[in-house]
């Protein structure tokens, strides 16, 4: 060849290769300005920007018009007229304020509607109204700075609230005490029995405030449990009472305490002591008070009538018992201004509501089939269509309906799949419908009349995240051992490579009364998975048996046998994933918080060397250790179920652990206590386990504040340091 050709191919290469070099540069100039955003481990914590838009504090004042709150202005909207008026802004609220020489607010706190033209709100243990007519700001109640459970009928302004361990009440006149018990582990008008059977609160006003039942609590046999305060030279010993599963119990009564004569009487509820006094509900007319008494063993209630002036005793309405547990979670609904109400039961399978009449206990089944009523909201004005909230057409889903109680016909009024939040006006004429699903709806808020015809949409919010990216988002179903669908979502890495393999992170929960995958918007992925799916880590979780709001059959098969079923069913999300071209087998870590530490541990432990990575924080080792109610109701007694006791018990199977183990707790757990951890500590000690271990000194079960961002810093460096 010679010196031309020669020269001429060299061209023609060099030509080439510069072509290719181009195309290499386009191709990488296109990807790195066309790519999406990324999320920051700080922006699930502290950035407002990540979440979609919402109408802030959105309530009907009247049956025509509805309020909210938008750059820092209270709105109101007539829906005949959709005329827009401003109620007051944040300037004059403070003007006003100022005025009368109270602090100032940086922005609008909850309000509510007393009646059409007065709003009240709270602020420094002090209650004030606005009359938007007269345009006056006044201080309805002052209450003492050390003010708790904090509890306001909405019509009268009275305040029922807790000083140390007694039960106070206050109008515009003045402030009564109304309990004097001195006697350390006597408490008045807080939450009982762990706030278990839907108990979130100590006081219960009647229909017009005329009476007040609260809850006391006699906690005086029940052991002490040691926590330690650190924030003290030297440290000091805080005890709270912890009834622990087959150990000595508080027992609780009522007393109503009547606002005209002064004086407090008590329902005679019987015996035994140690029995759950639930669901506590009013008669409209406020001559008798319902109550739900769950037996020791949780495996039988009755619903029973008192005086609501004497305490006597009246009538047991009926009666419900099951060969595992009972569970009654809603107070009885009463229909506007009759005798008759809706009770919410398990007893055929399934939450439905039934007809009751608290005169002539008449029974009647409302609603039927293989679904689950969540919440009842209401009745119209006529008392012949009943309100609620189910997943009777979407199981992870949650939509309204209106059911007939003379004919039961069942009509769904929210017209999209999804989950949503009702709110209908007083007359129940019409309903703001809030909700979001896993596809295309971020967060929509539409004005509905309660029917289920659309009038219009108030606010389709667009997808904060539209220019992050966030990986591929999936929910499907996989089949347990016995046929039963179980929900998954699952989350893959962003910019996924066709030919890579990715480690995973497996969340997990498992526990009654949760439902983690929902169709919610991200399917109801915490975005903290989604940052770390961006991070290359595929993201897996699934709703196991023993979950809600898919029957008794499904929640109970973890009866008396905790960690066994739930383990089933996740072990077939294992394998489900190692069958994936895209996972890296060899890099499975696990995550759970509570009843997920629990898991996770089990899972862990249980199956050594099939997770290479877990992080278990606040979680149950032992249940012999947690409390009476939760326990006793899905294990019975260690003395009643010794064997299922030890089947659960975490310390059995430390002698397996194979990989990283991190340990979190925070020292002033009362729901889960320190214990747990340091016992299986303790274990791995003895087993020449090497365990890594972190503590909370000062953070409770729920790690709350800026701490929880260090939290998931912490989760994050383990899971890169070592899977």
């Amino acid at each position: 060849m010679n010196t031309k050709k020669i020269f001429n191919k060299i061209y023609q290469l060099k030509i080439q290769s510069l072509i290719v070099l181009c195309i290499i540069l386009l191709l990488f100039c296109t990807n790195v300005f066309s790519q999406n955003k990324y999320l920051k481990l700080e922006d699930p914590f502290i950035n407002p920007n990540v979440y979609p838009e919402y109408l802030e504090n959105i309530i009907w004042c009247d049956n025509t018009n509805f309020t909210w709150v938008s750059n820092d202005t209270l709105l109101s909207e007539n829906i005949n007229t959709n005329k827009i008026q401003t109620i007051i802004t944040l300037k004059e609220l403070n003007n006003l304020l100022e005025a009368i020489q109270e602090p100032t607010v940086k922005y609008f706190l909850t309000i509510e509607w007393a009646d059409p033209n007065t709003f009240f709100f709270t602020n420094e243990k002090k209650i004030y109204t606005y009359n938007k007519n007269s345009k006056k700001i006044e201080i309805i109640t002052s209450l003492d700075k050390d003010a708790e459970n904090i509890d306001i009928h909405n019509k009268t302004l009275k305040v029922a609230f807790t000083i140390g361990n007694n039960l106070f009440i206050a109008d515009k006149n003045n402030i009564k005490q109304i309990t004097f018990d001195n006697i350390t582990g006597i408490v008045n008008g807080k939450s009982v029995h762990r706030e278990e059977f839907g108990i979130t609160k100590g006081t219960f006003w009647s229909p017009l405030a005329n009476y007040l039942a609260f809850y006391r609590m006699d906690e005086t046999m029940v052991t002490d449990y040691p926590l330690v305060k650190i924030n003290s030279t030297p440290a000091k010993l805080y005890n709270i009472k912890y009834p622990m599963a087959g150990m000595t119990s508080h027992q609780v009564t009522i007393g109503v305490y009547n606002c005209k004569t002064n004086k407090t009487i008590f329902l005679k509820t019987g015996t035994p002591v140690d029995q759950y006094l639930t669901n506590i509900s009013w008669s409209p007319d406020e001559k008798y008070i319902l109550v739900a008494i769950v037996n020791r063993e949780q495996n039988y209630y009755k619903l029973n009538k008192y005086d609501a002036n004497t305490g006597e005793f009246i009538s047991k309405l009926f009666e419900e018992q099951n060969d595992k547990y009972v569970e009654p979670l809603h107070p009885a609904y009463f229909i506007n201004n009759t005798h008759d109400f809706i009770w919410l039961s398990r007893k055929d399978g399934f939450t439905h509501a039934y007809l009751y009449n608290a005169n002539n206990n008449s029974l009647k089944q409302i609603t039927t089939g293989k679904w689950e009523i969540d919440d009842i909201i209401g009745f119209d004005k006529n008392n012949q269509i009943a309100y609620f909230t189910a997943n009777k057409d979407n199981i992870i889903g949650k939509d309204i309906y209106s059911v007939n109680i003379k004919n039961k016909l069942i009509t769904r009024i929210s017209n999209i799949n999804g989950y949503h939040e009702p709110l209908f006006s007083p007359d129940f004429k019409y309903v703001i419908d809030q909700f979001s699903n896993s596809k295309d709806i971020v967060n929509r808020y539409d004005l509905l009349t309660s029917s289920g015809k659309y009038i219009k949409t108030l606010l389709n919010s667009k997808n904060p995240l539209k220019e992050y990216d966030l990986g591929e988002t999936s929910i499907f179903t996989l089949k347990a051992e016995d046929g039963t669908d179980l929900y998954c979502r699952l989350i893959k890495p962003a910019n996924m490579l066709p030919d890579k393999k990715y480690p995973v992170l497996y969340y997990v929960y498992g526990g009654p009364h949760s439902q983690l995958v929902a169709d919610k918007w991200l399917g109801n992925a915490n975005l903290f998975f989604n940052y770390m799916a961006q991070q290359g880590y595929v993201i897996f979780t699934m709703d196991n048996r023993g979950t809600s709001r898919r029957g008794a059959n499904f929640e109970q098969a973890i009866f008396r046998n905790l960690g066994n079923v739930e383990i089933k069913d996740q072990l077939i999300g294992v394998e489900y994933l190692k069958k994936q071209p895209y996972v890296d087998t060899t890099r499975l870590g696990i995550h759970g918080w509570s009843y997920g530490g629990f898991m996770t541990l089990m899972m862990m432990l249980k199956h050594p060397g099939l997770f290479k990575v877990a992080i278990a924080g606040g979680p149950v080792t032992h249940w012999k250790y947690y409390e009476v109610m939760y326990g006793e109701r899905y294990m019975d007694t260690p003395q009643e179920n010794p064997q299922g006791y030890e089947n659960a018990n975490v310390m059995n199977y430390a002698k397996n652990l194979n990989g990283k183990l991190l340990l979190i707790h925070g020292a002033m757990d009362s729901t889960v206590v320190w214990q747990h951890t340091l016992v299986l500590l303790q274990k791995f000690i003895e087993e020449g386990k090497i365990v890594d271990y972190f503590i909370y000194p000062e953070q409770a079960h729920n790690i709350r504040g800026k701490t929880v961002l260090h939290l998931y810093k912490k989760i994050e460096q383990y899971f890169k340091e070592n899977l």
